[in-house]
């Protein structure tokens, strides 16, 4: 990451260099545009702490959330407002470059002002901005007793940055509005340490669902990122962890199946533990997970990240017709209009957060309940998945 701090602190620069030039035309002077370097001077300092200190101490899980929030709270109405700017620059390029015009000033600070305060939403009010998205999937071998059987996914808790008991509450309240058959969770609901969740256990066990609670591990759940004063730390944090799932109510799948049976009817729920690719453990077994299903039953899988899908699944002898995952969160900033969405993460997962399907194999990436590193969200609300299961007729 060290390496990383130059280009970080230029892209800093070069963005606030050039905001700037809207600002000094619209006062030359004055003490405030020292207190515009003075945050460039903070930021660099505080990049550089981070840096530096001892991976994980405590001034590090303390400057880097503040850091991240403080950088989109200044660059990102920076970096968009000054398209106005880099359009005003291009038609100055063929008038022999005049004098930089006040209206365009105005409209860039303006726009940049209102970027702020969606940022600052996010930051403030957007971890708890809870958004239902729904979704109705029709599949040609559903068994008639589930036409129009519900399920409502979350994912990706992270109880170890929650402080907000009514914000919770309120997710989970929404969670239990939905009166679907199955709640199903697919991972990550601690940080690093089962003792996050100790105080959050009653909440979540308030959860309801007639046909039944269930979950698997994400990649946080293991207590890979964090150092143990023993292997046998690692092990135990890991069994309270299961644990806690079985106190919540939730059934954890661990690389296995379990059958749900209506009017003499059955589908099947896969669970494998945490795989994803690059730097990521490969726990999850799907073929042992399937090992007993039949070839004809109908099957949805809850596998924590989407890589798993592409790179596993959808290879997998048997047919997986509908897979549930999260891990992304979305990157918990972009934007989603007009039917058009787009974050950073689309730059590195390829399903990163919707509906996506292939040769009538589904899979829903959940863009998560909580919230990590970031303690915001912008743009991309947290997420309850509300997906109805349809035969084709």
């Amino acid at each position: 990451m060290a390496k990383r701090l130059p280009q970080i602190i230029l892209l800093w620069l070069v963005t606030d260099i050039y905001f700037y030039q809207a600002l000094r035309t619209l006062a030359p002077a004055g003490a405030w545009l020292w207190a515009y370097w003075l945050i460039d001077l903070l930021f660099i300092a505080g990049t550089a702490t981070v840096i530096l200190v001892r991976h994980g101490s405590r001034i590090q899980q303390i400057l880097v959330p503040w850091l991240m929030g403080s950088m989109l709270l200044a660059l990102v109405p920076r970096l968009f407002s000054q398209l106005i700017l880099l359009i005003e620059d291009i038609t100055r390029l063929f008038r022999g470059f005049p004098p930089r015009a006040v209206w365009v000033s105005e409209l860039t600070l303006a726009t940049a002002a209102l970027l702020f305060l969606v940022v600052l939403f996010g930051l403030t009010r957007g971890r708890h901005f809870y958004r239902i998205r729904r979704e109705t999937i029709s599949f040609p071998d559903l068994p008639e007793a589930f036409d129009g059987f519900t399920i409502t996914q979350i994912t990706d808790v992270h109880s170890g940055s929650f402080t907000n008991e009514a914000g919770v509450q309120k997710g989970l309240d929404l969670v239990n509005a939905q009166h679907s058959d199955v709640i199903l969770f697919t991972g990550d609901l601690v940080n690093n340490q089962a003792t996050e969740m100790d105080r959050w256990i009653p909440a979540f066990a308030g959860l309801k669902a007639p046909m039944g609670k269930f979950s698997v591990l994400g990649n946080h759940d293991y207590g890979d990122y964090m150092q143990w004063t023993t292997p046998e730390a690692k092990e135990a944090n890991l069994a309270r962890l299961k644990q806690v799932h079985t106190e919540i109510g939730f059934r954890l799948l661990l690389d296995e199946s379990i059958t749900l049976e209506k009017n003499g009817q059955s589908i099947t729920l896969l669970g494998v533990e945490n795989w994803g690719k690059g730097g990521f453990h490969k726990y999850g077994d799907l073929q042992k997970a399937a090992a007993h299903v039949p070839d004809d039953a109908f099957k949805i899988l809850l596998s924590h990240d989407p890589s798993h899908w592409e790179a596993v699944t959808l290879d997998h002898h048997q047919h997986v017709h509908l897979t549930l995952s999260g891990h992304t969160h979305g990157m918990q900033f972009g934007f989603e209009l007009f039917g058009v969405k787009w974050s950073p993460i689309k730059y590195v997962y390829k399903q990163w957060a919707g509906l996506y399907e292939e040769e009538g194999r589904f899979l829903y990436v959940n863009r998560g309940f909580g919230f990590l590193g970031l303690k915001g969200r912008i743009g991309m609300w947290p997420e309850v998945a509300v997906i109805t299961l349809q035969r084709e007729a």
